[in-house]
């Protein structure tokens, strides 16, 4: 169980959520929320929080990936409440997470490494778009044979065979931004 700030910034928790995410009541305060779960759950949880602060809601239920201080990820149902101290406005967020202690494979799990060239990040969003080939050239000013080459490297870099499981795992990895349209790369992906 943890507490949080208009801001979504941990300001307190139990021994047992600092453990889970330090070790010690140091590690987690002062850190935002966000960076507790795994970046392909931060968007959609964001607008669910953002729902609590604005006072559209009062609590919400959410399964989440979150990722231990070792970086490795694992699931856990996420409960958050609105606290209100006598005003309408909410003056912190209650967070209750039960872990059920599983780790999920690291292979999905990526470092937030530099991994795409600006170019690479385009076509990644465009094929996640559902554009084709010719049409991606001319809006990236490339070629044919010029798209097609990045998109093999794409398939190298993220190890797989085709377009449709290139999108399914940039997703997995938190590359894209989920419940976005246009997809969009997350910036912190891009060299």
């Amino acid at each position: 169980m943890a507490c949080l700030d208009r801001s979504l910034t941990v300001q307190q928790g139990n021994q047992e959520f600092f453990g889970r995410f330090g070790g010690d009541t140091a590690q987690p305060c002062g850190r935002p929320f966000t960076d507790l779960v795994h970046p392909s759950v931060q968007q959609p949880l964001l607008r669910k929080f953002a729902g609590l602060t604005e006072g559209k809601r009062d609590r919400f239920t959410s399964e989440v990936l979150a990722v231990g201080p070792d970086g490795r990820a694992f699931t856990a149902s996420l409960s958050a409440c609105a606290v209100r101290s006598g005003t309408p406005d909410v003056s912190a967020i209650w967070v209750m997470m039960a872990s059920d202690g599983e780790p999920v494979d690291t292979d999905v799990m990526p470092s937030r490494k530099k991994m795409l060239s600006e170019i690479d990040a385009r076509i990644l969003e465009g094929i996640a778009a559902g554009v084709s080939t010719v049409p991606l050239a001319a809006r990236l000013y490339l070629s044919r044979q010029g798209v097609e080459y990045h998109v093999t490297c794409l398939f190298r870099k993220l190890r797989v065979p085709n377009r449709a499981a290139l999108v399914s795992r940039a997703y997995s990895m938190g590359v894209l931004k989920v419940g976005m349209w246009p997809p969009k790369v997350v910036e912190d992906f891009v060299k």
